[in-house]
């Protein structure tokens, strides 16, 4: 397996059911940028034996929040729940932010925190309404 290939592993790895869309996104906005992101992040750096895939999620939520990244932060708690952080954990985590990157990084991050835990609680509602158990499957981000 090549790079990109390795890259694409890792990517539906953490990303669940929503990998291919975000991948195939990711071509359209431009393709040299999904290459570089599959390889460079996702093979390279993701898949360094040092860090699980756990504990890169926590520190990407933690980079993301203090940097006011709302919409990528959106996609990596989906990740981070992904990969076996818990809600708590990512509150706690916001919340250590506020003390390095302020109070207004820590609301927007705990505000778009909120909007994946709320879309989650709907889709569980949504899947146990069409019959659907919510437990057996992850959740594709947002």
């Amino acid at each position: 397996m090549n790079r990109y290939e390795q890259g694409v592993e890792k990517f539906k790895e953490i990303k669940g059911n929503g990998a291919e869309k975000s991948i195939e996104r990711l071509k359209s906005l431009n393709p040299d940028l999904e290459k570089l992101v599959m390889e460079f992040a996702f093979n390279d750096i993701y898949g360094r034996p040092e860090l699980d895939i756990r504990s890169r999620e926590i520190s990407t939520v933690a980079a993301l929040a203090a940097l006011g990244h709302t919409s990528q932060l959106k996609v990596h708690v989906q990740a981070a729940l992904n990969v076996g952080v818990r809600r708590e954990e990512i509150a706690e985590i916001i919340l250590q932010m506020a003390l390095y990157a302020g109070f207004p990084a820590a609301i927007n991050a705990m505000q778009a925190a909120k909007e994946v835990f709320d879309e989650i609680e709907t889709r569980k509602i949504e899947s146990k309404d069409s019959g659907i158990n919510p437990e057996r499957k992850k959740l594709a981000s947002i």
